[in-house]
């Protein structure tokens, strides 16, 4: 057996050396780099996300134990602390004129965004077959309007629906509608809503039809050209090419529209505080009402949990859809 070995040894089949542990170093330290690596991210977002916490997070804590105590002006004053509980959530919602603000708030909100979103989107296929010139203008006075404070829009819209020296009743009946002399569009919630609608949409009509513009102008020329040699007309052509590029555009519009829609107060207050008697209340003008004009602050308080719960509940399917599009693109 000896003899054996020592004949492998000397033909030069010599054993393989036993492996040395000092490569698992360099591993270890490349794990550790890893992880290192891994954690990088968050560890740039922290301070952000900190504060961000800190800004919001304080508020909401502190309208949420507002929201159970009786803080009306007397307690304030004293500085009294008198917890109630959900005494003012019970209060709120066993109101009938609470149900129906809200019904009103959720159709309002069905009406500015319906306005915007399409109104947007109409102006935006505009822009994109319009001349050059044209269209300089058109973007122009979309600025123009976009850039206008909201109580300077809101007063500009009350002139021009005034009922005396109003230009629209003058023009209406300048072309032959009689019938809208000294015509008041003020008389019932609804028509002031009506109005006001107006308002919110032409102010939001321009950040929505700026950014469907540019979703436009990224979808390429190719593929109109070879729809139009397909033999699909514009309607199909708008099918096909144009809307599953804007699709996804036109639900983040839409997420946001609702969520500055539906918290809309300027305007609704501006425009006749809430009346005639109540009919164009929105629960952001009850909030108003319940915390700083009537001083039940610990009401109002609530008001704003539940308008936060609505919110949620209104925009959960977009937050679905935003999700499940975030989930196709990774």
């Amino acid at each position: 057996m000896t003899a054996t070995t020592n004949t492998a040894v000397s033909a030069g089949n010599t054993p393989p050396a036993p492996r040395s542990t000092a490569g698992a170093a360099p591993t270890r330290r490349r794990g550790q780099q890893s992880t290192g690596q891994r954690m990088l991210p968050y560890l740039l977002l922290a301070p952000a996300v900190l504060g961000i916490l800190a800004l919001l997070g304080w508020p909401v804590l502190s309208v949420l134990l507002t929201s159970v105590r009786k803080l009306d002006l007397g307690e304030l004053m004293r500085g009294q602390v008198v917890w109630v509980g959900f005494d003012n959530y019970v209060e709120i919602i066993s109101d009938p004129g609470f149900w129906e603000i809200t019904l009103r708030t959720l159709l309002f909100t069905a009406g500015c965004v319906a306005s915007i979103v399409l109104g947007g989107l109409l102006v935006a296929l505009l822009m994109r077959h319009v001349p050059p010139a044209v269209r300089v203008l058109l973007q122009l006075s979309l600025v123009l309007a976009w850039a206008m404070p909201n109580l300077a829009a809101t007063t500009t819209f009350q002139w021009i629906f005034d009922p005396n020296f109003g230009i629209l009743n003058k023009t209406l009946v300048l072309f032959g509608f009689d019938g809208f002399a000294g015509y008041s569009w003020f008389t019932s919630g609804l028509s002031t809503l009506t109005v006001i609608v107006v308002v919110v949409a032409w102010q939001g009509i321009p950040f929505t039809a700026f950014t469907m513009y540019a979703g436009l102008l990224a979808v390429p020329g190719d593929l109109y050209e070879a729809a139009g040699i397909d033999g699909a007309n514009s309607w199909q052509s708008f099918r096909a090419v144009t809307w599953p590029a804007l699709r996804p555009i036109l639900t983040v519009c839409t997420f946001l529209s609702i969520l500055w829609d539906f918290k809309l107060f300027t305007q609704v207050w501006a425009m006749r505080q809430g009346g005639p008697d109540g009919g164009s209340t929105t629960l952001s003008v009850l909030q108003y009402l319940n915390g700083i004009s009537a001083k039940h602050f610990g009401l109002a308080a609530a008001v704003s949990v539940l308008m936060i719960v609505v919110l949620f509940v209104l925009t959960a399917q977009y937050i679905r859809l935003l999700v499940r599009s975030r989930e196709v693109d990774l």
